[in-house]
């Protein structure tokens, strides 16, 4: 795995990568009003972020979009590397819970050295994502052929392969889904899809009602 070390960078710069780099991989336009709702800070706090982060150059922005320059997303990479690495530590090796882990590793991800993240990636045998399915940057990951929960017909399963970034961050929703075992490598049977979007499964026997906002980014492999 590639490393990337900059004591100078300061953990606001490092959030602010990492979130764009995320919203990036979800496939969203990144615009200030998507970091401000991400990161739960008002539009101005953005605008004199993303101002610095240009400063820095660590970002361009065109046309309202911003976008990583190269050394961001060198950076990006790191920060989300270290933090997908620090979740699986904290969930295979400590037994901590989703969310807990989740939350965990945003404090981790800082403190991480580069010596700690390589015996982290030897301790955990060379993962390729965080628990939640989301592919680790450097580690080799190649993604399978994935559709959304919602697309796959009535009466199909599908392997739950990943719970992207913007699911992470909806309030709740990490916990729900760990407790009713809608987690990567376990099938999910479609039993029905409701009008308003909702899709009902069938998980080792259990029967789980998945909204339509959810449905339509949790990632599944055909079976």
């Amino acid at each position: 795995m590639s490393e990337y070390t900059s004591p100078e960078h300061h953990p606001a710069f490092e959030e602010y990568c990492e979130t764009i780099f995320e919203l990036n991989e979800d496939g969203q336009r990144v615009i200030q009003a998507r970091i401000a709702e991400r990161l739960e800070v008002s539009r101005p706090a953005v605008s004199e972020m993303v101002r610095r982060l240009s400063d820095e150059g660590l970002v361009s922005v065109d046309d309202g979009e911003i976008c990583l320059t190269a050394t961001g997303q060198t950076l990006a990479q790191t920060m989300v590397r270290r933090h997908r690495l620090a979740e699986r530590f904290l969930t295979d090796i400590l037994g901590l819970a989703w969310a807990e882990a989740h939350h965990e590793a945003g404090k981790w991800e800082h403190v991480i050295s580069p010596v700690v993240e390589s015996a982290i990636i030897d301790r955990l045998d060379d993962p390729t994502t965080c628990p939640h399915g989301n592919p680790i940057p450097g580690s080799g990951y190649v993604a399978p052929d994935l559709i959304a929960l919602s697309s796959v017909p009535t009466g199909e399963s599908a392997v739950i392969t990943r719970i992207p970034e913007e699911l992470e961050f909806t309030p709740g929703l990490l916990e729900f889904l760990e407790e009713n075992h809608i987690r990567p490598g376990i099938d999910a049977k479609v039993l029905a899809t409701s009008p308003d979007g909702t899709t009902t499964v069938d998980v080792g026997g259990s029967v789980v009602g998945l909204s339509a906002f959810t449905a339509e980014r949790v990632l599944v492999e055909a079976n």
